[in-house]
């Protein structure tokens, strides 16, 4: 679902809100669902990732509450827009939300990166649940 100049994805995952932070910051899981890069829960900490096609984006982590939200500057430079990761434990596993906000629907980067990843998350999403499916 997309709003303004954000975007915005939730999904139940059937994974404790222990797992999925680990899939979210350890750097080996989170090449294996979505992008090679040095990610770390450390509040300013810089790393780029690796996005393939779309080449090495800088970012830095902006706020950390362990098992619980995840916020990071995205492609600072170019995009510069924010990825935040909410986790909440629900039933026996997590809801996971996710806002990718700042877009700048007035350049024709911004309105392309803003349309593409609306309709990419989703699948990224889904490559978190297979990932974390098949034990990580």
């Amino acid at each position: 679902m997309t709003e303004n100049n954000t975007i915005t994805c939730e999904k139940f995952l059937p994974h404790a809100p222990a797992a999925v932070w680990k899939a979210l910051t350890d750097p080996d899981l989170h090449a294996r669902w979505w992008a090679a890069g040095d990610i770390r829960p450390v509040v300013g900490h810089r790393f780029t990732l690796d996005m393939g096609s779309f080449g090495r984006q800088p970012c830095e982590v902006t706020e950390v509450d362990d098992e619980h939200l995840l916020s990071f500057r995205f492609a600072e430079g170019s995009l510069d827009t924010t990825i935040t990761w909410t986790l909440r434990p629900e039933d026996k596993g997590t809801r996971l939300v996710l806002v990718h906000s700042g877009f700048d629907l007035d350049s024709p980067m911004g309105r392309q990166a803003y349309e593409g990843m609306g309709k990419g998350w989703p699948h990224v999403l889904g490559n978190l649940d297979t990932l974390l499916g098949a034990g990580a």
